[in-house]
């Protein structure tokens, strides 16, 4: 099969073949055949390529939940790809192999991507681009999604990208859940190589443009998990609305760090704190059940029950608890 490739968008030429992406806040200035920081875009021939178009570095089916989503199409099943790049290189990445290093890749154009998804998913339609950074794949999905309006898309996703790119692709998307690194730029930038503002500016455009949203937060013992700061990021989520599903999640050592991981009392604490302004916060990456259930904000029933194999539902259709008729923030068709 040969290679697929295809022109970039968003960028621009700044004299002598010299090209600046404006995909992302990084604005990478890339002079011939070289590349910019996220490895997807190249100068090439007189323009600038996504040479990452239509080159998976894994495919397989998910649960909705693994995402993580939990308040989306509950007990679901999804179809799950991602590319060979990041737009970030953080230290403790939890999928650094395909995020940050260079590895085999499986060609996969747009017709064959939505056969494959017809295979597993006809009755939901449903496609996750996730496990590196999908948006150093805009040109890819977007092109995918122009192409398939049945297609119920989410994309999981660090927000490091900038406003009209990320305007021009919300109407697509179904759901997003973003990776909320921390609440301090030494953070993003010390650690991550990006910058805090401009996530917290793609986390407000998602939620104003009425795409489905939930945010995880790892959870790393001594960077950003004291509770000055913990409450700091809480405020910033219940400023959009306190109905926002938070997951922290726990982090084990791995790429640059070896940091001891995460304990099940770091996030316990970290989860009593988020709750006095939250309404739904969720444990992940522990091996006790105890923060992954859902209860209504108000009559706090039993909403949904999940395990490692099985989520139980008893949200109605319209989204109501049973109990009270709460609305509870999601979407529960199938």
């Amino acid at each position: 099969m040969p290679v697929t490739i295809r022109e970039a968008m968003y960028y621009k030429e700044i004299g002598n073949n010299v090209f600046q992406c404006e995909l992302c806040p990084h604005y990478c200035v890339i002079p011939p055949n070289e590349q910019g920081k996220c490895r997807s875009r190249e100068n090439l021939n007189g323009r600038l390529w996504a040479v990452n178009y239509a080159h998976a570095a894994g495919i397989a089916e998910d649960p909705i939940e693994k995402k993580p989503l939990y308040h989306f199409r509950p007990g679901s099943k999804i179809l799950s790809l991602g590319p060979n790049s990041c737009n970030l290189n953080c230290r403790w990445c939890q999928n650094y192999e395909i995020s940050q290093l260079e590895i085999e890749t499986i060609n996969l154009n747009i017709s064959d991507l939505y056969s494959l998804l017809l295979k597993s998913n006809p009755a939901t339609m449903q496609i996750a681009f996730t496990y590196s950074e999908p948006l150093t794949w805009y040109e890819y999905i977007l092109d995918f999604a122009t192409q398939n309006p049945d297609a119920k898309i989410v994309l999981v996703s660090n927000g490091f990208i900038n406003p009209e790119p990320l305007a021009r692709l919300l109407p697509h998307i179904a759901a997003m859940n973003v990776d909320l690194k921390g609440i301090t730029d030494s953070l993003y930038r010390d650690y991550c190589g990006g910058n805090l503002a401009a996530v917290k500016s793609s986390i407000r455009q998602i939620y104003a443009a009425g795409v489905h949203l939930e945010l995880t937060l790892l959870l790393i013992p001594g960077l950003n998990d004291n509770e000055e700061e913990l409450v700091e990021l809480v405020d910033f989520v219940a400023s959009i609305n306190r109905e926002i599903p938070l997951h922290i999640s726990a982090y084990h050592p791995a790429y640059k760090m070896s940091t001891p991981p995460t304990s099940y009392e770091d996030i316990a604490r970290a989860r009593n704190i988020a709750l006095q302004k939250l309404d739904y916060v969720y444990g992940g990456n522990l091996l006790q059940n105890d923060f992954r259930d859902t209860r209504c904000p108000v009559c706090k029933e039993l909403l949904i029950r999940r395990s490692l194999q099985h989520c139980e539902s008893h949200i109605l259709e319209d989204g109501k608890c049973p109990a009270c008729g709460k609305k509870i923030y999601g979407i529960y068709d199938q």
